[in-house]
């Protein structure tokens, strides 16, 4: 997990827009058509620890071999891919390498999918396989590398046949400020990013003085991995420490639901985490967080273990889940301009004819074009006036357009009302529109 994320440096020209509509009248509702009742989702198997640790065994003899680091640009980066793909190949995934340049050095992202599964619907999980140099990185970010390939084994080993397509990825220059995850994101097309339902990021989920944190981004996602937690007695907290700093977010600001797990950095343990978690209050939850000691010595096998199984489960819950039927859409497709740098503007869709309250996986599909997307703040508005934020600003993402879906927990509104879009630009030189944006119930 990095220290910090790059700031905004440059500006990019203007788009020229002519013609732009301000009206909003939402179009006609679209029913679904009935469906069998499909499969329930199948439980997941036990990873073993041992062959978790195994592949720790092998970054730490990776890094002894290659100046004590597996950082990027370093041999022990690509010493590490190599191993991870070598794995993959042997059992049945269709591996890719992803090259890209930073700091003057190629880096690597490698991307590997299983056979088979809904290829318009993508489940993914990743984590970053780079440390930094000053040592070897096995829990940040061996552990979260080495749970994600176990889990990959297992759905081999089982023959697995999920009913979303199955993708993994390892993750370069994840320690520069998120890199090789960016690169992967901005250079999908904006049709292949729906494609991705989730995305599940494990950044240190070994650490030795070990926190139980758990992304609170994707409502479904977040559920998926307290009720793992629940049905071990283990309690939970909300992940704070590395909100932004992980490769979610790339995911993230793109509009796809992330979650993930986390077992804490360089913050303190309280007294009370002590008390419902064991170990030593006052201390760090790692030590040894990019520094030379994070070795194969700096590891929690309890709970390296227990996330392990927690990754399997989500893959195998989230994986496996049987297909649901889309619902009645909402949509408002007039252009609506945004002033560059000035006053936020909002599109209206007006709901009817609906009984009791939104769902908890209300489906916000939105459209924008711009030139710089991260000037961007974007919120959905409730009937009432509630703020349910989708997008925010970030100085960071220069690529162009928003064309994402987001999932709101919109349980506690009554459904019938007028819904908007809301968008602000808040930084000068570029501009845009609302294209279209539609609420699925």
């Amino acid at each position: 997990m990095p220290l910090s994320l790059p700031r905004r440096t440059t500006a990019v020209a203007a788009l020229a827009l002519a013609g732009l509509l301000v009206s909003a009248a939402p179009a006609a509702t679209a029913v679904p058509t009935a469906t069998a009742a499909p499969a329930p989702a199948l439980a997941a198997p036990d990873i073993p620890i041992a062959n978790v640790k195994a592949h720790l065994t092998e970054l730490q003899s990776i890094a002894t071999a290659n100046g004590g680091n597996r950082a990027h640009g370093r041999a022990g980066y690509k010493a590490s891919i190599d191993y991870v793909k070598a794995k993959l190949d042997a059992a049945g995934f269709t591996t890719s390498l992803q090259q890209f340049t930073s700091s003057g050095a190629t880096g690597y992202n490698l991307i590997a999918d299983w056979p088979g599964g809904d290829p318009n619907r993508i489940l993914m999980a990743g984590a970053h396989l780079d440390s930094v140099t000053s040592g070897a990185g096995i829990n940040d970010n061996g552990s979260g590398s080495a749970g994600i390939l176990e889990t990959a084994l297992a759905v081999s080993r089982a023959q697995l046949q999920p009913a979303k397509h199955l993708r993994f990825g390892w993750w370069g220059a994840e320690e520069l400020g998120l890199v090789g995850s960016k690169y992967y994101v901005n250079n999908l097309p904006a049709a292949e990013r729906s494609k991705i339902s989730g995305y599940l990021n494990f950044d240190m989920i070994g650490s030795p003085n070990p926190g139980y944190f758990v992304y609170d981004d994707d409502p479904a996602i977040e559920k998926t991995f307290k009720d793992y937690f629940a049905g071990l007695s283990v309690p939970t907290e909300i992940e704070t420490e590395g909100d932004g700093r992980s490769d979610h977010a790339s995911f993230k600001n793109v509009g796809i639901p992330v979650g993930g797990l986390f077992t804490g950095a360089s913050r303190t343990k309280s007294a009370a985490q002590a008390q419902k978690w064991g170990g030593t209050s006052g201390q760090a939850f790692d030590r040894c967080y990019h520094s030379s000691c994070d070795s194969s010595a700096n590891i929690n096998d309890t709970a390296l273990d227990r996330n392990s199984d927690a990754i399997a489960h989500a893959i195998w819950t989230l994986g496996t889940e049987p297909t649901i039927p889309p619902g009645d859409f909402y949509e408002n497709t007039a252009d609506v301009a945004i002033p560059d740098n000035g006053a936020a503007v909002t599109s209206t869709v007006t709901v009817s004819g609906r009984t009791g309250n939104a769902p908890a996986t209300l489906k916000a599909a939105v459209d924008i074009k711009h030139t710089w997307r991260g000037d961007l703040v974007v919120d959905l508005l409730a009937p009432d006036g509630t703020v349910y934020p989708l997008k925010p600003f970030s100085s960071s993402d220069s690529a162009d357009n928003v064309v994402a879906t987001y999932t709101v927990n919109a349980s506690s509104e009554v459904a019938n009302g007028a819904w908007k879009l809301r968008v602000q630009d808040r930084a000068a030189q570029d501009t845009g529109y609302i294209d279209s944006w539609r609420l699925t119930f």
